[in-house]
């Protein structure tokens, strides 16, 4: 596709580590096929306003990026509204917005990095409009269909793994039980990696109903044991023993997963009589400096979202399936949810170990 002279990325969503690297390789290789790359601040809404936000990347610039956590190019994580209404009664169609953005930038094809929801949307609004467009999947949660792994997961899960380790001591040093609250949306894949290569004792996640008695009953044949200490680490899309899931709401009337953690802590303290502390790992996981397998990751990824441009394959994504890059449509990848399947290797391994799971 040797007519696309300008291409523009953007970030969509929560940040991640690896977003960065991402965007450094798109340069990089653009850069190989004699392109140039406009860098778009805050996602869509970059295009929307007037004039559009966006700044020349260049690999000279980008060459740093590598390692910097976060978006550089800014993201947002929230709804945006394509029919604004005006205060004079009349509606504005931000699609025009849009449309006149990437005109006046000169864009022939965009690349935008996001999750299941951000990618969909992206997809949805460039369709409507006629822009071609290529994803790249990324989010801690790991929930994107198809992909075995998004950018971000792997360093959310090294430090949730850390904090587990750190946990280990001051539980083992206080005889207490500790519970680690992880984050993850309706995916348990966070806690259940982070538990095996923390070496919890306890992992809870959405996908396996749990019975709080079954958790108490663990711990007491711990302590039965003479291990005076447990380590517990919870997703925080698990439900209460009622089914009840937990929400706190937040600035503007958001409600989002958060909770679990001291209602574990209540109800196992009854339940063994242990002292218990709760931790909540947060937005933690989502900082920091980017592992070098998200580094790796997001580099192919990035690399191969060029190439798509250039073989004109749009409405694309391209994923990570047996150590390979492979692009598959989109509406593949926002068709469902990758949760945690009930034979995943993983909670056989769990269960090998020892580890209780709260259902037996």
């Amino acid at each position: 596709m040797g007519e696309v002279k300008r291409i523009g990325v953007l970030t969509s969503g929560g940040d991640c580590a690896g977003l960065n690297a991402a965007i450094r390789a798109v340069v990089m290789q653009a850069a190989n096929y004699g392109w140039e790359v406009m860098g778009i601040h805050h996602g869509t809404e970059g295009l929307m306003r007037q004039p559009p936000e966006a700044k020349l990347l260049v690999p000279d610039k980008v060459e740093q990026w590598l390692t910097l956590g976060g978006t550089l190019l800014g993201t947002i994580n929230r709804g945006l509204p394509l029919d604004l209404p005006l205060d004079d009664g009349t509606i504005r169609d931000r699609r025009l917005d849009f449309i006149a953005g990437c005109r006046e930038l000169g864009l022939s094809a965009i690349i935008g990095i996001g999750g299941d929801g951000s990618l969909k949307i992206l997809h949805g609004l460039t369709d409507q409009v006629g822009m071609p467009f290529v994803g790249i999947p990324k989010t801690i949660d790991n929930d994107v269909a198809i992909t075995e792994q998004s950018i971000g997961f792997d360093t959310a899960v090294n430090i949730a793994t850390e904090a587990l380790d750190r946990l280990h001591f001051t539980a083992a040093s206080h005889d207490r039980v500790m519970i680690l609250e992880v984050m993850g949306r309706d995916a348990g894949h966070i806690a259940l990696h982070a538990g095996i290569a923390g070496g919890a004792h306890v992992i809870l996640i959405p996908e396996i109903p749990y019975q709080i008695d079954l958790v108490s009953k663990a711990i007491l044949a711990r302590q039965a044991a003479g291990k005076a200490f447990s380590v517990v680490i919870v997703s925080e899309a698990v439900c209460t023993s009622g089914g009840d899931i937990i929400t706190q709401t937040q600035a503007f009337g958001e409600c989002r997963l958060g909770g679990i953690g001291q209602y574990l802590a209540q109800e196992l303290t009854r339940a063994t009589g242990a002292e218990t502390r709760v931790t909540v790992l947060g937005h933690v996981q989502r900082g920091g400096v980017p592992s070098p397998l998200d580094r790796v990751l997001a580099s192919a990824f990035g690399v191969e979202a060029v190439n798509l441009v250039a073989r004109g394959e749009f409405s694309r994504v391209v994923t990570w399936q047996q150590r390979q890059v492979v692009s598959v449509p989109i509406e593949a990848i926002t068709a469902s949810c990758r949760t945690v399947d009930p034979e995943d290797t993983l909670l056989k391994t769990a269960r090998g170990l020892g580890i209780c799971l709260g259902d037996c």
